[in-house]
């Protein structure tokens, strides 16, 4: 089972909805996940999704928006609803659920305007995630900061229900995709003995490693490509008397370059691996909002960091934010505030070698 901290304990109040999942057929089941879904989002949508199907359940994933074209390939992409396109049948599944699992969010402004519609549905609100402060929307929830992932959380949830033997491939690949994306191939400090443990468990079942991470990280749009070689070359900056790195894009650039869905994933990490930086920040204007991603090495703690000036939150390592300013202003201000972390940052873990 799930090895976990002294401070950062697993809560699981699911006991009570047990015997209702192993009822039989006949409940109405809505997985819904936070918008721009990632590979765990996703990953962890879809396997619960399968194995709820194999409990005899009415199940759909419903999720907020689109998301990346290198995650279409996850079994069950062809049934999932996407809220945006299709407002009127989304509304309909939820209102009509008896269960909603909410996958990998702890806040239902994270799923922008179907939030309004899980919050009013009267179905039981079930929340699996892995992120600080939930606030408290759910009825139930298995939950805890000190694991990987999400779809880490669906595996021992699945384990704790007495699903193992129902685990397939496909639901194992789903899972395995998750576990690659957050942990970042296994190189993040997220993972521990218990994900390796998975992961080896998720192979012997017939998962294909080397093909998860060519989808994973091969599966891109030229435009990517040609973006990401701008980005390095023009749009990266270095603040080297704090161990940071930087880059902002406006609409221009993102048009230019017909920038899609998912085609920035990953850019934020692309200062940490320069030598001497242990902070990263990607700022990109999305029209609607200025969007922010923040990576970090060692202690400097992103969430911290995002909660405080840029509305946002996330993990010690890894948080986002965002802002109604202009980016300009945002940039600014990122810029006016980073000096007051100059101890942390110089203190924090040192990638030279």
């Amino acid at each position: 089972m799930l090895k976990i901290s002294k401070e950062n304990i697993l809560e699981d109040t699911t006991e009570g909805i047990k015997p209702f999942l192993n009822s039989g057929s006949g409940t109405k089941i809505v997985i819904t996940t936070h918008h721009k879904p990632d590979a765990d989002a996703l990953g962890s949508s879809l396997s619960l999704y399968y194995y709820l199907k194999k409990l005899g359940k009415e199940v759909t994933v419903v999720t907020p928006t689109d998301y990346p074209i290198n995650l279409h390939w996850m079994p069950g992409n062809d049934f999932v609803v996407n809220f945006e396109e299709n407002q009127e049948d989304a509304i309909k599944l939820v209102k009509a659920a008896d269960i909603v699992f909410c996958l990998d969010f702890n806040d239902l402004s994270r799923i922008n305007e179907l939030g309004d519609v899980v919050k009013n549905s009267s179905a039981v609100k079930i929340m699996i995630d892995h992120h600080r402060n939930p606030s408290g929307f759910d009825d139930h929830r298995f939950w805890t900061i000190d694991t990987s992932s999400t779809c880490e959380l669906i595996y021992d949830f699945i384990i704790a229900n007495g699903g193992e033997e129902l685990i397939d491939v496909d639901i194992a690949s789903c899972i395995y995709a998750g576990i690659i994306a957050d942990t970042g191939s296994f190189r993040f400090n997220s993972t521990s003995s218990h994900t390796h443990r998975i992961a080896a468990k998720l192979i012997d079942l017939g998962v294909d490693s080397a093909k998860i991470h060519a989808l994973l990280h091969d599966n891109f749009s030229l435009s990517r490509y040609r973006l990401m070689g701008y980005v390095l070359y023009k749009k990266l900056q270095i603040i080297p008397e704090l161990k940071t790195a930087l880059v902002y894009l406006n609409q221009d650039e993102l048009m230019k370059f017909n920038i899609q869905t998912g085609d920035t994933e990953g850019f934020v990490n692309f200062g940490l691996g320069i030598k001497g930086i242990v902070f990263s920040a990607l700022i990109i204007d999305r029209s609607v909002m200025v969007k922010m991603s923040f990576r970090s090495q060692g202690s400097f703690p992103c969430n911290e960091f995002s909660a405080k000036h840029f509305n946002g939150g996330g993990h010690l390592n890894a948080a986002g934010g965002a802002s109604n300013e202009t980016l300009g202003a945002v940039v600014k201000k990122f810029k006016t505030v980073l000096p007051e972390y100059k101890n942390q940052l110089l203190n924090s873990y040192d990638n030279e070698v």
